[in-house]
Order: C-alpha cells, then structure tokens, then sequence
C-alpha cells in the first residue's frame, strides 16, 4: 500500500472536510455558551446542531438545504413531544414505538429522508432522560431549533465560499475508484492469477465505482448551473466526468480469454510488462484522482507515454521473433490489449489537460446529452407510505423490527436502572439495518470499537491529567468520528468512543469509571437485543428478494447489448439511449452483485443456491464486459449532426446477415432466461435447450467466415507475408467474431442458471421494465 498516496487522498476527501465543518458547527455553540456560564443551553444547542450536521449528506446543494430545514422542523416537533411525554413511561414508551415505525419507514422516500428519520431518534433518545415541565418543554425545543439552524448557516456559507469544492472532491474520489478497478484488472495478467478472487474482487470494486458515479451524477446532472454550463470550471467537471464514465467503460472492453493468453505466452516476459503498464496507468489515473480533490494541476511528466512507446517496441520485437502460424491469433489478441492500453493513455492525458481548468477546454458539450435521464428522482408521495404497509414490504419489516426492539431496550433500561440508559436504545437505532449482513457487521464493529475505544479513552484519563490537552484530544477524536462515519464504521466507532469519554469527563470529573462500565455495559445489551431481533422478529433473507436483482441485470444486459450491436445491424442508436442503457447495465449489475454479498454474510441455513448465484454473477459481469468490449468495436466517432437541433448517435456499419442472425437469437435466449426467473415455479422438469439452431447457424457463419481469413493469413506467413489486405481485414474482423462467440456462450450460460432456482414471491426491490425487442 501507499501510505503517501493514502494520506493525501484522505486530507483531500470530502470526508474530512465535512468532519471538519461539522466538528465546528457542534462545538462553537457549547464554547461559546461556556463563556457567558450557560454551558447546558450551549449542549443542547450543539445537539441540535449535530443532528443537522449528521443529515447534511453530499449532494445537490438544493437537496442539502431543503433536507436540512426538514429535518429542523422535525427535529422541533420530536424534542417538543418527547419533553411533554417524559412525565409518563407508559406515554413515552407509546411515543417511542411510534416514533421509531414511522422514522424508521422514511427511508423509502430515499437516503436523505432516511437519515433525518434516523437523527429525529436521536434526538428524541438523548432527550428521553431529561425531565422537563411548563416552558421549560418549549425552551429545550426551540434550543435544539436553534442549533440546527446555526448548522444550516453554516453549511450554506461554506458552499458559497467553495461551491465546486464537493463535486471536485466527489469526482477525484470517483477517478480513484476507477484506479483501484485498473489495479485489479492487472491482476488477471500474473502468472499466477486466480481467477475466482479475481472476479470476486472485480465485482465488489465495481460497486463501490457504482457508487461514487452516482453521487456525482446526483452532484452534476442536478445542480442547475453546472448543467446550464454558466461557468467554465463547472462545464470542465461535467466534461472529466463524461470523460470518466467512457474511461471505466474502456477499462472493461479489455476483458480477453486470459487462460488462452497464459497458455499461450506465460514462457514470455509479454504479459508482466502489460501487467506493470496498467499498473502504471492506475498510478498515473490516482495522481489525477487527488490533483482534483485538491484543486490543483496535475503534472504530465511523460512517463506514461515513456512506456507505452517502451511496451510497444518490445511487442513489435516480441511478434517479429515468435509469430508464427500456428499463433497468429494471440498476437492478434495481444495488439488489442496494447490498442486498448494507448487509448487510456490517451484518455489520461486529457484528463490531466482538464484539471488545470483552462477556459479554453471548457467548450459546449458536443454529445448534448440528456441528462436528467440520468439520476433517479425520489418525490415524497405519501401513496408510497401506505403501499408499504404490509409484511412483503422490506421496510415495513425493518420498521416493526426497530420499533419492538427499541421497545424492549426502553423496558429493560427502566427494569434494570441503568445509569446511562439511552445508550442501549442509541444502540439498538444504530445497529439494526434492514439487512440480516448489515446488521451483523455493526453489531460486531460496535462491540469491538466500543471495547477498544473504552481502553483507550481509560488510558487518556488516567495518564493526562491536564484538561486543554484533554479537550484537544477529544476535538481529535470527534473529528475523526466524523471523517470515517461514512465509510469505515469500526474506526469511527473506535474514535467515538473516547471522544464521548472525555466529552463526560470534562463535564463530570469523577464519574469516569461509572460512564466507561456503563458505555461497555449498554452497548453489549443493545447488541444483544438488535442481534436477537434481526434473527427471530420477522427477518428478511436475501434469498428471498434476490430475484428481481437478476431479472433487472439480465434485462438491462439485454437492452445494453442491443444497443451496442446496433451498428452491426446498420441500425443508428441516440448517443443519449446508448449511454442511458451503459449506465442502467452497469448500476443493474452492482445492485446484483451488492445483493450476493450480502447473501454470502448470512447464516448458512438462510443461503440457497449459492454456488449457482456466484455462476450468475460472474456470468453477468462477464457478459456486461463482453458487451462493453463489443461497443468499442463500433465506429468510435459520430458524424457530425446534420443541425444544431439534431441528436447525436452511434453511427452504423453495413448490415451483415450473420450479425443479425446472432444478436436476435442472444436476445431471445437472454428473454427466456429473465422468464425463467419470473416464473413463480420452475416448469416441470424444465432443461436449458442449449444453442438454437438459428444461433448454431449465426454463429457458424460467423466462424466459417473467421476460419477462412486465418488459413489465408497462414498461407501469408508461412510464405513470408507480413502485410497485406487479410492481415487488416483479419485485425478489423476476428475481435467483433470473438466477442459474438463470447456473448453467445455466456448468454448460454445464464440460459441454464435461470432454471431450478427456490423460488419465493420476493419483497419488492425495483426490477427493470421488460426491454422490448427489436
């Protein structure tokens, strides 16, 4: 790992500064309360302000406003109603089930709403200790008010101080993702490569790519002035975006037959030098991820295109040595690889031109995409609510199981008396995801954070003494808490822990062993209750809805293929519907592949088909690479548009009867495997029919053809030929023929995994549309 490389993404990222800018809108208000000797309004205020802060998720700034001025009004109604019950533990165990029902539902209207849900909980759980009679209810919520307030301001005034500061720090983050893909991708090229973890791995970075394309889509396509292009550097970041999406797309064209190549040149040094190439490329591609996190240039230094020129005098040598007849088609393979290496080369060099912001780079966009087609929208349609409220409803699920565990901590805190009782409902709120794998993974991270947390934070008590360092320690640790809330949860938790230690030391001296017992203590219950209630109140498998997450990548492979084998049908395809169904592919698939891992983390009783699920998934991103490697090999430029109204489109090639033949029968075959998984029950005795006899003739067609002009190219060398009109035609032709072949088998393959599956009717994750046919 590199360590360096490491810390300078991390002080870059969105991550810190955020923690950063959160730290400070918690702790001004209590410092400055501190100095006029009303300490307990200022925490009252900083908690208002925390919830605010742990909302203020990245994204459009429009959303980031209306979803923290929701939140304080929400945050206003909860601490009101929840001072006015705290004089009854039968009213306030009522309002808490509640209140935890219908917070813990918000999160169907998306992954803003749901974290105000989960923050008006707090709230209302660190309030449901405190006592509070007459004004002193109003007070308290208006106090709370106020520090959300204070926190909005603040946001607010940070965005328009650096107002691209989050999309460049989103889109480096994004860059980097895509490193770490590149990375892995050179792995298949080692000698000793292993192909399952290998693919494993592909997909599980895949994801996180996913991931971060979506928060810039969401940062780009719905910020009104990027889009409208009203500033030079915001069309530059829609532009290394766009860039970006096309460079993983390219990044995953590479996909080749690598046991072929390793049987064929593992004696030769040919594929460590493509290996170290692309690793250089993934180091070049991170230079440029955190030069955009940074605001600064990044340096060109030539290197790269060093040794392009270096691996491409080496393969002109290698081929002139070994290239015989007998394997004129791995040299075939192997000047591929290399053309696709350039291109990325060349793709990195564009994108260091663009993060030097030049106004001469910032150009209308040529494509003139669409791009509202290309974020989801979430309206608040209370119709949605109400759908919801059953037992097929994940979220539905989730919420009852929140609600009665949270519930039963309430209880079990009063039997027991326990000195800091909301901290075992803090838990519960905290841990319980509505997934069995989520769920289980916090539960862990908790106890384990918690654990090592409290050790250290006993350390810091008991050997510093002085209360500055004690309070800088503490503003260390919060900051931490914050940088890594997001994305590593036992790090935050291990830093939280202490920060919340020295947070009651400093205001209680002598109660520091009480509060670090009762932090252990009550988190260990809260783990215990979220662990019970996840296993035996109305669990949800992954087995159970996984379904639609198959039919929805198959579905979506399908319309991305059609579109991509347009122009081998001499079809023009809209750039915009080309791009949109790329983008519905690849989000299909890392929804698929995120479902299977979580599968993977549940009890072994709970899994079903696992081995053919992992079939299926690495099928699936076999397929989609496939695909995406069959789209470069359509004409790479558009023609102009005929007038400035006119839509963009992927240009088409002459029609070919062979082609045709074989895209409409991969299209039924991958029909029928979406059907089969549609099916309630598996047809009786229901058998793959392997390949159609109009595949069969598609494809022999297309390899008769392919055999021909590799005897003819033969011939050549074995009389000495190097050039000639067969060799072109040959380089042009065997690339599209293989990826057919490809295409055909995988598809085949997913044929035969679609049958004999366990069946369920599945809660309701979203599944595609049927793709219409062609």
């Amino acid at each position: 790992m590199d360590y360096i490389r490491e810390y300078r993404s991390f002080v870059n990222s969105y991550n810190l500064s955020g923690a950063l800018r959160i730290t400070f809108g918690i702790l001004f208000p209590a410092v400055l309360l501190s100095f006029f000797g009303d300490l307990s309004v200022g925490i009252v205020v900083s908690l208002g302000a925390m919830c605010v802060g742990n909302t203020d998720n990245p994204g459009p700034i429009h959303h980031r406003r209306n979803g923290m001025i929701a939140c304080i009004l929400i945050l206003f109604i909860v601490t009101l109603l929840t001072g006015a019950a705290s004089v009854s533990y039968p009213l306030m165990g009522t309002l808490l089930f509640l209140f935890c029902f219908v917070f813990s539902m918000m999160s169907i209207f998306g992954n803003r709403a749901g974290s105000i849900g989960l923050n008006a909980l707090l709230v209302m759980v660190l309030n449901i200790d405190r006592r509070h009679h007459g004004l002193e209810v109003l007070l308290n919520a208006l106090y709370v008010s106020a520090g959300g307030i204070w926190y909005m301001a603040l946001s607010l005034l940070l965005y328009r101080v650096r107002p691209y500061k989050l999309v460049q720090q989103a889109i480096g983050d994004c860059v980097q993702a895509t490193a770490g893909y590149l990375r892995i991708k050179a792995s298949f090229y080692d000698k000793e490569a292993d192909y399952d973890k290998a693919y494993r791995r592909l997909v599980e970075e895949q994801i996180d790519v996913h991931q971060k394309q979506e928060l810039v889509r969401e940062l780009l396509f719905k910020s009104r002035d990027i889009v409208r292009e009203s500033t030079h550097i915001g069309r530059v970041l829609l532009m290394i975006f766009l860039d970006v999406v096309d460079l993983f797309e390219r990044v995953m064209t590479s996909h080749q037959d690598y046991p072929a190549l390793h049987a064929e040149f593992d004696g030769t040094s040919i594929l460590e030098q493509y290996r170290q190439l692309i690793l250089d490329m993934a180091t070049e591609l991170d230079g440029i991820g955190i030069a955009l996190k940074s605001s600064r240039p990044s340096v060109d230094t030539g290197h790269l295109a060093a040794r392009i020129r270096e691996v491409r005098e080496s393969f002109a040598v290698f081929r002139d040595e070994r290239r015989n007849a007998g394997n004129v088609e791995g040299f075939i393979g192997l000047r591929q690889i290399l053309e696709n290496m350039e291109d990325v080369a060349d793709r990195l060099h564009t994108l260091h031109g663009y993060t030097t912001y030049d106004p001469g780079l910032a150009g209308a966009d040529p494509n003139r995409l669409d791009y509202e087609l290309f974020v989801n929208h979430q309206d608040i349609d209370w119709r949605l609510f109400a759908g919801n409220l059953n037992l097929r409803s994940n979220s539905f699920r989730h919420a009852l199981r929140v609600s009665l565990a949270t519930l039963a901590g309430y209880m079990i805190s009063r039997l027991l008396g326990v000195g800091h009782g909301y901290w075992i409902l803090l838990t519960v709120i905290v841990i319980l995801k509505p997934a069995y794998s989520l769920t289980k993974r916090r539960n862990y991270e908790r106890l384990v954070g918690t654990l090592a947390g409290a050790l250290a934070g006993l350390l810091i008590i008991y050997y510093i003494r002085d209360r500055s360092a004690l309070f800088v320690l503490m503003v260390v640790f919060m900051i931490g808490t914050y940088a890594f809330l997001r994305t590593n949860y036992l790090v935050c938790v291990i830093l939280m822990t202490p920060y919340v230690l020295l947070l009651f030391h400093l205001l209680y001296p002598n109660d520091f062993r009480v509060i670090i017992s009762d932090r252990v203590i009550d988190t260990a219950i809260g783990s215990g209750i979220a662990f019970l209630a996840n296993i035996f109140l109305i669990p949800s498998w992954e087995h159970e809805q996984i379904i639609p997450f198959m039919v929805g990548a198959i579905d979506d492979n399908l319309q991305y293929f059609l579109d991509s084998a347009g122009a081998f049908r001499g079809k023009q395809v809209p750039l915009t519907q080309y791009k949109l169904s790329r983008k519905r592919a690849f989000v299909s698939l890392a929804n698929l592949s995120d479902a299977f891992n979580r599968m993977l983390s549940e009890p072994k009783s709970k899994q079903r088909n696992v081995r053919k699920m992992h079939q299926f998934v690495v099928s699936s991103h076999m397929l989609t690479s496939h695909i995406a490697t069959l789209s470069s090999y359509a004409p790479a430029v558009a023609p102009a548009p005929a007038s400035p109204a006119a839509i963009p489109a992927l240009p088409a090639l002459p029609a070919e009867p062979d082609y045709s033949l074989v895209i409409r029968s991969i299209g039924a075959r991958l029909r029928e495997a979406a059907e089969n998984l549609r099916q309630t029950e598996p047809a009786a005795g229901a058998v793959s029919p392997g390949l159609r006899p109009e595949e069969r003739e598609g494809l022999r067609m297309l390899n008769e053809r392919l055999e021909r002009m590799i005897r003819e190219r033969r011939e050549e060398l074995e009389k000495g030929i190097t050039e000639s009109p067969t060799r072109r035609q040959l380089s042009a032709f065997k690339p599209i023929a293989d990826q057919f072949n490809f295409i055909a088998k995988v598809s085949a393959d997913i044929g035969k995994l679609s049958l004999g599956f366990n069946y369920s009717s599945p809660a309701s994750p979203a599944a595609s549309s049927p793709v219409p046919s062609w």
